[in-house]
């Protein structure tokens, strides 16, 4: 892991825009330490989530972000327009990359995150809005009430994502392609549920594997257990990396 001071990484040079995103999917820091010293910034960038944040609060955040990786704060923030603004400007404040909150949060809730990180000085990371999550199916909707398809549910919260004016989605690679052709290619996409070929399904149940989800439309890929759990991290990595770098030139 370098120890170069971070700069601003909210807006990468075209020459270094890594596509995917490892998932830290770990209870403490210590553990997470060890898989991201093997790890090359160049390559990837680190996504924290609420277990691990839960654990290793805001300082291991400042401390990937001091070592020159970019950070997506997987936090998912849903609250009341002016907490989930404060909570934007708190997370900003950490240096990181990316922040995300639920687009079922609403226009008004969305907007307020907007303005907040607008008007953050210190850092301006983009930020995304959560569709419908990757575990989630027609049924698991159809559970809570939504009778809505999930395609359609999608397009809808993504559509109030970009009237919001927030950068993006987290959406499965599934419906990359529809919102491309609905919402055009300027809206940044994030997909989790991405597993090489070869890789457990784990307990995704919408997965895609990097080059297919690429093909799709995505811009960014979220990839946890083909890496952090490989006995070779930085290879796994590696690999997964010039697939996407073949990917992108066909």
């Amino acid at each position: 892991m370098t120890n170069q001071s971070n700069t601003n990484l909210s807006h990468e040079s075209k020459n270094h825009d890594p596509k995917i995103i490892v998932a830290l999917d770990y209870s403490d820091a210590t553990s997470a330490l060890r898989l991201v010293e093997q790890l090359d910034p160049t390559l990837c960038r680190l996504k924290v989530g609420k277990e691990l944040f839960t654990a290793a609060g805001p300082q291991f955040v400042e401390t990937l972000t001091h070592s020159n990786f970019g950070v997506f704060l997987d936090l998912k923030f849903h609250d009341i327009p002016n907490t989930v603004a404060k909570a934007c400007t708190a997370a900003s404040n950490l240096g990181i990359w990316m922040l995300n909150v639920h687009a079922s949060g609403g226009l008004e809730m969305m907007q307020a995150a907007k303005q907040a990180v607008d008007n953050n000085t210190t850092n301006k990371p983009l930020l995304i809005a959560v569709t419908v999550l990757t575990s989630m199916n027609q049924q698991t909707l159809n559970q809570i009430g939504i009778e809505t398809d999930l395609a359609s549910h999608v397009l809808k919260l993504a559509s109030l994502t970009q009237q919001a004016g927030l950068d993006g989605v987290v959406c499965s690679a599934l419906e990359a392609k529809m919102l491309r052709t609905n919402l055009g290619h300027e809206l940044c996409l994030v997909t989790p549920g991405i597993r090489p070929a070869n890789a457990s399904q784990d307990d995704q149940s919408r997965i895609v594997t990097p080059a297919n989800a690429l093909a799709l439309g995505a811009s960014y890929l979220v990839i946890g257990r083909p890496i952090t759990q490989a006995s070779n991290p930085l290879k796994a990595l590696e690999v997964i990396h010039a697939e996407c770098a073949q990917a992108s030139l066909t």
